[in-house]
């Protein structure tokens, strides 16, 4: 155990010391696991910070980062959503009366008409759309709309590591959650 530590007492006074201050400080601690998916996640721990990042498939390139608004219920952009408010106005879902503006929209898919992916378009381009899509299964008419608009989506995400009021970026197919 010597060669571990240094030759010296001195030189493991100066190891014990190290650690003790690694401790202290609560430097930055990765850890990575395997999800029940078999994804390999990566949880970072910093001064009581939790992040957390999620690998999926990038639907729409680009760089989002925003307050996230999740749900575990489809959305329908066309009839679900006011494309002039960005609120969701569909009666009974979860998210009824919400505003997507600025917001990572983390939802499982979409569902509804193609008439949605112009829907989202509209929305981007008066300045109401989210900031970026995160989905379990994206499906055409969301893909469409995200591409067309330019919003980054990414998808093949367990979306239930993601709660409203998190803090998400969107990056190159990662999505980093800050809880």
């Amino acid at each position: 155990m010597r060669h571990l530590y240094g030759s010296s007492s001195a030189e493991r006074k100066i190891q014990i010391r190290c650690n003790n201050l690694r401790k202290r400080m609560l430097l930055l601690k990765t850890k990575q696991y395997e999800d029940k998916v078999g994804k390999f996640r990566r949880m970072h721990r910093s001064c009581g910070e939790r992040k957390m990042e999620l690998r999926g498939r990038t639907i729409s390139k680009g760089v989002a980062e925003g307050e996230a608004l999740a749900t575990t219920q489809p959305i329908s952009f066309y009839g679900g959503v006011d494309p002039n408010t960005s609120e969701i106005i569909e009666k009974g879902h979860e998210l009824q009366g919400e505003k997507v503006k600025d917001k990572i929209l983390v939802f499982p898919n979409g569902k509804g008409s193609t008439v949605g992916s112009y829907t989202l378009y509209r929305m981007k381009k008066g300045d109401n759309a989210p900031a970026g899509i995160v989905n379990e299964e994206c499906e055409t008419v969301v893909a469409v709309g995200a591409i067309i608009s330019e919003i980054p989506c990414v998808d093949k995400i367990d979306i239930s590591k993601i709660k409203t009021g998190d803090i998400v970026r969107l990056e190159n197919g990662v999505v980093t959650i800050k809880k």
